[in-house]
């Protein structure tokens, strides 16, 4: 699992069931709800630059980027370090982040130096009390990017850091509230979501929310539950988005999805996405009940990933869901 429950989670007792360990999010049903749609749609277009179709109406919960830190090593020199980083990073500048080390190549710790140098990162960090940390890291390219990003923040502020790649979030949230780890860089309304069925268990209301003010206060409290203490959170968004290719959104004159339902609801339009994606609160379902966008058809690939990617420049699917922040989504 990558970083996000809201794909694959419809409720937060799926959240409770994974976090038991009992299988896979996603496991359930992947045949797609029969089509309504009654236009003519949008037929792919091929093209070797995709955009993201602006979300509106708000589908999507707040994702934004934030430092979780263990209650205990925090100070307030260190929480104005890793607010250095946030205040620096936006999405676009996240896609660019990731581009470098997913399509040139570049070392996670190389594309985060060559940022903190172009950024100023480390420029008016006040020393804190020092000692040793530890950085943890999710076993993806941006989160060990954004860890070594805290190395830099952290480091100018007078600790000694290591980076440490755990995992999934089931192995490194225990470990930072143990204080094993000492901080993560972490995706706001996903480790709501995750640590409300942790502390709530079946009883545990949604806590995201598309406004991030509501979704930090309510993973604040959460955080303070399970000893964990949170930085201010950056603009820059990591979450679900549906993506075109620009031919495909210059063809039919479509920059949102509110004018992607109104324009090519229909069936000559093919949604691509993850297996599990028809029946998800943030995927096909959610595109259906919150913009009324009916798709003539649904082609099973992934979450983003290649196969998803690879249709959309073929012209084999309309629109298909993507990352915000993944590097194919660079300019130029």
């Amino acid at each position: 699992m990558r970083r996000h429950l809201l794909l694959t989670a419809g409720t937060l007792m799926t959240a409770a069931v994974i976090l038991a360990g009992c299988g896979e999010s996603g496991s359930s049903g992947t045949e797609a709800p029969a089509s309504s749609a009654a236009g003519n749609g949008c037929a792919p277009v091929a093209g070797d630059k995709l955009v993201v179709l602006t979300d509106d109406k708000n589908l999507q919960n707040t994702d934004n980027i934030v430092p979780a830190i263990n209650k205990k090593a925090s100070s307030p020199q260190l929480i104005a370090a890793l607010d250095k980083v946030s205040a620096a990073l936006d999405t676009t500048k996240l896609i660019e982040l990731n581009k470098a080390v997913d399509i040139d190549r570049k070392s996670s710790k190389a594309a985060a130096e060559e940022f903190a140098t172009a950024n100023s990162i480390t420029t008016g960090i006040a020393k804190g009390p020092g000692g040793d940390l530890t950085v943890g890291a999710a076993n993806f390219s941006e989160n060990a990017t954004l860890g070594e990003l805290y190395n830099i923040a952290l480091t100018a502020a007078g600790y000694k850091v290591k980076v440490q790649q755990i995992g999934n979030r089931e192995l490194y949230e225990p470990a930072l509230e143990k204080g094993d780890i000492d901080v993560v860089p972490e995706y706001a309304a996903t480790l709501a979501t995750f640590l409300s069925g942790k502390v709530d268990g079946k009883s545990a209301k949604d806590p995201s929310s598309p406004q991030l003010d509501t979704t930090m206060t309510n993973l604040t409290a959460l955080g303070d539950k399970v000893g964990l203490v949170f930085g201010k959170p950056s603009t820059a968004q990591d979450q679900n988005a549906f993506a075109t290719t620009e031919a495909f959104a210059t063809k039919y004159s479509v920059k949102t999805l509110s004018e992607l339902a109104a324009k090519c609801s229909g069936a000559a339009t093919v949604l691509g996405g993850p297996p599990e994606c028809p029946q998800r609160p943030k995927c096909q379902q959610g595109l259906v009940e919150t913009y009324k966008f009916e798709a003539g058809k649904f082609s099973s690939l992934d979450a983003g990933g290649p196969l998803t990617k690879t249709g959309l420049k073929q012209g084999t699917i309309s629109v298909g869901l993507v990352f915000s922040s993944d590097g194919a989504l660079a300019a130029g």
